[in-house]
């Protein structure tokens, strides 16, 4: 009976690289010898909450660079893009674990009838982007009197 000596960095290497090729999987699927990128490499978690004035929407973006986010709306839909870069392994420094998703994020939203698109202000403080859409009152149904002549 052999003693097999166990090396913990030996099985997360293992998992890193299952994991690295899981993702270039995921990001790189082969359509006719071509190569597809996905748009979206993951999704960052949200918290929508309404007050009688507005919505309030709170995305989750920690290490995404204010630069790399963008926020759109059109035809109705609330559009969040972005990026989040994966550090490069320099020298002697090595990856043993990356558990945080890594490239390009994007979630989208359809707004109610009664959002101002043209009155959304969007904050970014650490690593947490607020959106603040600004209610407006629904247009109430006119009675229109006819006149009989």
């Amino acid at each position: 009976m052999a003693i097999t000596r166990w090396n913990p960095f030996s099985e997360f290497e293992d998992i890193l690289d299952r994991y690295n090729r899981s993702l270039q999987g995921q990001a790189r699927n082969s359509e006719n010898g071509k190569e597809v990128i996905r748009k979206a490499d993951w999704a960052p978690a949200v918290d929508i909450t309404e007050t009688k004035e507005a919505f309030l929407i709170k995305a989750e973006l920690p290490g995404v660079d204010k630069s790399h986010v963008k926020v759109a709306v059109h035809e109705g839909v609330l559009s969040i893009q972005g990026e989040r870069k994966l550090e490069k392994e320099e020298g002697d420094k090595k990856h043993h674990r990356v558990e945080r998703f890594y490239g390009n994020f994007a979630r989208s939203f359809t707004l109610p009838d009664n959002v101002d698109e043209n009155n959304i202000r969007a904050e970014y403080r650490d690593g947490i982007l607020t959106l603040h859409l600004n209610k407006v009152e629904k247009a109430q149904p006119k009675a229109i009197e006819i006149n009989v002549q």
